[in-house]
């Protein structure tokens, strides 16, 4: 009898143990999610910030677009179109000055 006690309290503590052992390596587990969740949080912020600064951008220039006389410019650059009695002149920039090969 104390022999079968004995193994059964052995049994009970190994239980114990090891019911304790999953239990902290989950806490380790979360504990180190958290932790680069954390490391992380300023990039995302950052990455939030960048995002509803293009979309504030984008927000005022749809509403440019969105008014007959704003959009007009954007006509004239990328379509090339023009009104009755307007001209596009383009300028193109001046090239650099190559060196001569003698110096």
């Amino acid at each position: 009898m104390p022999l079968l006690r004995l193994g059964g309290r052995i049994v009970a503590a190994s239980v114990a143990i090891l019911i304790v052992g999953l239990v902290v390596v989950q806490f380790a587990r979360v504990i180190g999610q958290n932790v680069a969740a954390a490391r992380q949080l300023p990039q995302i912020h950052s990455d939030i910030s960048a995002l509803q600064k293009r979309r504030a951008d984008q927000q005022q220039e749809l509403r440019r677009l969105s008014d007959p006389e704003g959009a007009v410019p954007e006509i004239h650059d990328r379509l090339r179109l023009v009104r009755p009695n307007e001209t596009i002149i383009l300028v193109s920039p001046q090239p650099a000055p190559q060196a001569s090969p003698n110096q």
